[in-house]
């Protein structure tokens, strides 16, 4: 079984400086996006900024917990991206997720296995380190939607 530290790496790959699953990561990808391109809608898929937000929300959610404070997230306001209106609101977005990213590869690192094998919140919830392996998955579920919707914005937009 994966330890803290092999955990927080797993994290930090996609959201911070990996490339072995996917050949990219947040960072990257979000760093080679215009704010244009990131409220840019396509059809009825969700836009880059409001993928964004959503992992956003889940981590800083999780977050408040690994720092002592409750659960208090919830499913259906997880889409709720204010709207990005400038190329400085995009980049406080980015910025936040990137640096919540960081705060929350840091707590894992900071968990005993002991912890990481206690009941996340409610039993109902598995353990921490299913919370943790679960937001690995999230997180590289959405960075493939946001890849292929930023490949779909700069083709179209080619002359």
């Amino acid at each position: 079984m994966e330890n803290s530290n092999q955990l927080a790496n797993r994290f930090r790959e996609v959201l911070l400086n990996g490339l072995w699953i996917a050949n990219t990561n947040y960072t990257d990808q979000l760093s080679q996006t215009t704010w244009l391109q990131a409220i840019h809608k396509i059809g009825s898929l969700n836009t880059i900024a409001a993928l964004t937000y959503h992992v956003n929300y889940y981590i800083a959610g999780v977050l408040v917990v690994f720092e002592g404070g409750k659960l208090e997230i919830r499913d259906k306001y997880s889409f709720d991206c204010p709207q990005i209106g400038s190329k400085e609101e995009w980049e406080n977005l980015k910025n936040d997720l990137l640096t919540n990213s960081e705060k929350f590869a840091n707590q894992i690192e900071n968990l005993s296995k002991e912890k990481l094998d206690e009941p996340f919140v409610d039993e109902k919830y598995g353990t921490y380190r299913r919370n943790i392996e679960g937001m690995i998955e999230h997180c590289y579920y959405h960075l493939g939607q946001i890849t292929l919707i930023r490949k779909m914005i700069v083709e179209s937009t080619k002359p």
